[in-house]
């Protein structure tokens, strides 16, 4: 193979070598959005601690990768009201490119750096009347240079995803692990992939980005109780980034959301996530660790040459090297959630979607998968009420003049 030694390395005179860079990940105070209008708002904040960062940080190597956090842009309005779908895809999120990536794309011009963002996102050659919760990246030139979509939510997100649409998906970008797991390859950060919050509850994510090339993985946000349940901080959240990087050989960059105002008249925001940023190495190790969300920061100097040494000289802890995948085939034969649900119906409220994993786990007790308990309790259900168009227009009013003034 061209560029390749013989023993399995890129020659010399096949690429240059990455330089060692410094990553940062941001956890930004957030403001729930009730317009496209208030994102300015959050932008303004993330503004100032880019600007924060970049001058402290880069006393230690040129910072090349600022990520934000999950609701960085626009909180979880949506999620926490449970507004319907085309409503919040129609009033609360973004076009890609837009106003608000322009804005990014002057910060990434500024300092020469990528950004690294999620955002809730219409996606209109997809499907009208649907967003997509989106991870993009900005080139230093300001260019948009990769777009991936969010392919697992919790049950309280209403986001729509590609196995929502997957006929459509399929006919738009194919079937191969690159239409749901792109990665971006590049010679100066070496190759980055994207993934969300719930996404990295399931391993295949992140091995699906390793199978499909990369070298440094964002994965930003979750929240309580997954952030809290265990000692000294990260909770699951943080036990499951290590293992990701560890068993894929790749870093792990997680920031966290930072407080949220679920809206603008709130006296004092809710800490959803408690802080616990961090960026793992390829080992597995912690790298950076903050325990607070309130506009802080996470950095760490990545070197992807390193990593791809271990990869490549390695004979033992580079687990993908002697994976014995027909052994796992079959058990992905059959499905569980059902593809499809959102092609022909607007996506359904929390507690209607409730019953489709309730199925869901049905059909785990029937192929024997789960095992039921000998008791019969009610189990998790959601405790609120849907919103309706009508009674949006109510719960509105908390945003009544806010962000107007802002420039």
């Amino acid at each position: 193979m061209p560029g390749i030694d013989q023993g399995g390395r890129s020659s010399a005179a096949a690429r240059k070598p990455v330089a060692p860079y410094m990553a940062v990940g941001l956890s930004t105070i957030v403001y729930g959005v009730a317009d496209r209008k208030h994102i300015k708002v959050n932008l303004d904040i993330i503004e100032d601690n880019i600007h924060a960062a970049m001058s402290m940080v880069n006393i230690n190597m040129p910072v090349k990768l600022i990520a934000l956090a999950e609701g960085a842009l626009t909180g979880f309005t949506d999620e926490a009201f449970d507004l319907p779908h085309t409503l919040a895809a129609r009033e609360l999120f973004i076009d890609i490119p837009g106003p608000e990536t322009d804005r990014l794309a002057g910060l990434a011009r500024m300092y020469q750096t990528y950004i690294v963002v999620q955002c809730k996102a219409r996606w209109p050659e997809v499907m009208e009347n649907r967003f997509f919760n989106t991870l993009f990246i900005i080139s230093p030139a300001g260019e948009i240079v990769h777009r991936a979509a969010k392919n697992h939510i919790w049950c309280r997100e209403r986001s729509c995803v590609p196995h929502d649409v997957y006929d459509r998906w399929v006919e738009l970008f194919g079937d191969g692990i690159d239409a749901f797991y792109p990665v971006l390859r590049t010679d100066d950060i070496g190759n980055i992939g994207t993934i969300c919050c719930s996404d990295g509850e399931y391993p295949e994510a992140v091995r699906a980005l390793a199978f499909n090339g990369a070298e440094v993985v964002y994965r930003p946000s979750e929240a309580m109780p997954m952030t809290g349940n265990s000692y000294p901080g990260g909770g699951g959240w943080m036990i499951q980034n290590r293992g990701h990087a560890q068993f894929n050989s790749l870093y792990m960059i997680c920031p966290n959301v930072g407080p949220v105002y679920l809206h603008p008249r709130m006296r004092h925001p809710v800490d959803i996530a408690g802080g616990n940023s961090h960026i793992v190495d390829y080992y597995g190790n912690v790298m950076s660790y903050s325990a607070s969300g309130a506009n802080t920061m996470v950095a760490a100097i990545l070197d992807i040459e390193a990593l791809r040494n271990f990869r490549l000289l390695n004979l033992n802890s580079n687990w993908m090297k002697d994976l014995r995948t027909e052994v796992f085939r079959r058990m992905y034969d059959q499905p569980i959630h059902p593809k499809n649900l959102w092609m022909e119906q607007d996506p359904l409220t929390h507690e209607q979607v409730d019953d489709i994993y309730r199925a869901n786990i049905q059909k785990l007790v029937a192929r024997g998968a789960f095992t039921p308990p000998a008791n019969d309790f009610q189990g998790a259900f959601y405790q609120g009420e849907a919103t309706t168009a009508e009674a949006w227009g109510e719960i509105k009013h908390y945003w009544d003049g806010w962000g107007d003034d802002e420039g």
